[in-house]
């Protein structure tokens, strides 16, 4: 009969080589022999924790421990089976109590960086909406990105099963059974397999699976991919799914979009499930100019995804074809409502741009089906007789919808300027003048506007220049009278603000003397001459104020008090 220490060789052996039930069993006839060896019991561990058996793994590691309390592979074991069972607050406080004893075990040290991104990742997700999360995004492209599940991509059967778990988190317990389940969790989880692999732990730190055993280390040999499970009805139908839908893809590509809406419809028989079948089809249907057969199609997905809770992303995608088409019929209407829908699921940047391109070009198309210069002329004509009867409100109403109806109209605004004037609404009333003079700048009575809102406002030098422009463009002098009682008003107001007494004539000159632009003007030899002539002939200014450069100098002057009328 074979001793325990042969039996725990041999089961090192089996271990390595992937036999993980033989190595269980041999680990057990060898406990039997000497049930007080604490690495027996912590290498039978290590096998059931490789055939998921997590319950007894724990088991074993804690009468690991009970048997040898200061031995740092024992809290390894119980860490890792506690990680099995999904127990990270109890893993984590097993991985510190090792640490406790050897404060540098990279084992352990490994083991708690993993149950803590554990941890971390529990603490973001709850129940199935975590295992939505788990299993979101581009997966193929993680699996790719992670070594130790990059051969599971090969595998149909394995990649049906994750499929359906996306698309009905719920599922995920009838597919438990298989073990490459759980080790494709972990590795989207960023855990890394060592910590629950011997062997692998062993490769990694460079030393057998019972480093602390004086016995030459068995020779290392790469464990075997996990062997095929029996697949039911259910899965054998959505994988041979995946591949009908692969071909319509490639088709698609290839722009044989006969070939690729067949392998679509077969693929949607066998799997119902599948949202992503049917946006793929809808966007075969859109490329051949069938939009209302798209929007049907991702309808249809928009209803099985919510049913089977589907990734909002794919819901997302769905209204956003749905939008594209009827952006291809024209109907605008539509067409911002389920971009509108696609953004309130996951906001995209193309799905946003597309949106507000089409609320655009919707309020430029509105805005020329109102343009009507006809019917802005007679609302025009309505506010000019609401203006007559000093129904300043309501001819405002009319003016208004003047310039809907025709924005490029400068009239409109100038009588709009003269309504707001009226009802002391000033920075109403020089928004509208800015926009008349834009439209046309000669337009006379708009600066005649403008400069009443300037005198309102006590801005007498702009006013005064805002007059000479007037005066400026009002070639045929029929605004002439109106210019010139606008003109006179100002400099009555600056008059009257003047005081004639010497403390107030020593103000002035004293902020004359610290203002710029006064100092300019009166060292201009040109301005010196005209004034000494304004002092000997009071009636050249009129002829010097003809000039609108000489006239704002002079304005400038009155208004700093250097110059006073009389």
């Amino acid at each position: 009969m074979a001793s325990a220490d042969e039996l725990k060789h041999i089961g090192n052996g089996l271990f390595s080589t992937g036999q993980f039930d033989e190595a269980a069993s041999t680990f057990t006839r060898a406990i039997q022999l000497a049930p007080e060896n604490h690495v027996l019991y912590s290498n039978r561990s290590a096998s059931y924790a490789s055939l998921k058996r997590y319950q007894e793994a724990l088991k074993d590691a804690e009468k690991t421990i009970e048997l040898k309390q200061d031995w740092p592979k024992g809290y390894s074991r119980k860490g890792a089976a506690l990680i099995g069972l999904r127990q990270f607050d109890e893993a984590r406080d097993a991985f510190k109590q090792g640490l406790e004893i050897d404060p540098n075990n990279a084992l352990l040290k490994k083991g708690l960086d993993d149950v803590e991104r554990a941890l971390l990742q529990r603490d973001h997700s709850d129940g199935i909406q975590g295992i939505q999360d788990i299993f979101s995004g581009d997966i193929t492209g993680k699996m790719a990105n992670n070594p130790k599940l990059r051969s599971y991509l090969a595998q149909p059967d394995l990649m049906a099963k994750i499929q359906a778990i996306q698309q009905d988190p719920a599922c995920l317990n009838q597919h438990m059974q298989d073990p490459r389940i759980m080790n494709v969790m972990m590795g989207l989880m960023g855990l890394d397999m060592t910590a629950m692999s011997p062997s692998e732990a062993a490769a990694a730190s460079g030393s057998s699976p019972n480093a602390m055993e004086t016995d030459p280390a068995p020779p290392k040999a790469k464990s075997p991919e996990p062997e095929p499970v029996e697949l039911s009805e259910d899965d054998l139908r959505k994988q041979e799914a995946v591949k009908e839908k692969d071909l319509g893809n490639a088709c698609y590509k290839k722009r044989d979009f006969a070939q690729a809406l067949e392998h679509y419809d077969k693929a949607w028989e066998l799997d119902d499930t599948n949202v992503t079948v049917l946006t793929n089809k809808a966007a075969v249907l859109f490329e051949m100019g069938d939009y209302d057969a798209c929007i049907a199609a991702c309808e249809q997905a928009v209803d099985v995804g919510r049913s089977h809770r589907a990734d909002y992303k794919l819901i997302a995608k769905a209204f956003a074809r749905i939008g594209n088409a009827y952006s291809k019929k024209d109907d605008l209407d539509n067409a911002i409502k389920y971009y509108q829908k696609s953004l309130a699921e996951h906001r995209k940047p193309d799905v946003l741009s597309k949106l507000k391109e089409l609320e655009k070009k919707k309020k430029e198309l509105e805005k020329k089906a109102y343009f009507s210069p006809e019917l802005s002329n007679e609302e025009r004509e309505k506010g000019n007789a609401l203006f007559k009867e000093e129904k300043y409100a309501e001819a405002i109403k009319h003016y208004t919808e003047a310039i809907n109806r025709n924005d490029q109209d400068p009239r409109a605004y100038s009588n709009r300027a003269a309504c707001f004037i009226k009802l002391m609404a000033f920075p109403d009333a020089h928004k509208d003048c800015e926009k008349c003079l834009e439209l046309d700048p000669t337009f006379v009575k708009a600066y005649i506007r403008r400069a009443a809102i300037e005198f309102f406002k006590k801005e007498y030098t702009k006013c005064l220049e805002t007059c000479q422009m007037a005066k400026n463009h009002d070639k045929d002098n029929r605004h002439s009278y109106e210019i010139d009682q606008q003109t006179i008003k100002c400099y009555q107001a600056m008059r009257s603000t003047q005081s004639d007494t010497p403390e107030a004539r020593e103000e002035a000159m004293r902020r004359a003397a610290s203002d710029p632009e006064v100092q300019q003007i009166m060292s201009d030899p040109v301005m010196h001459q005209i004034l000494q002539q304004m002092q000997t002939d009071p009636q050249a200014v009129r002829e010097h104020m003809k000039n609108p450069a000489v006239a704002t100098k002079i304005n400038k002057l009155i208004n700093a008090g250097i110059i006073r009328t009389a």
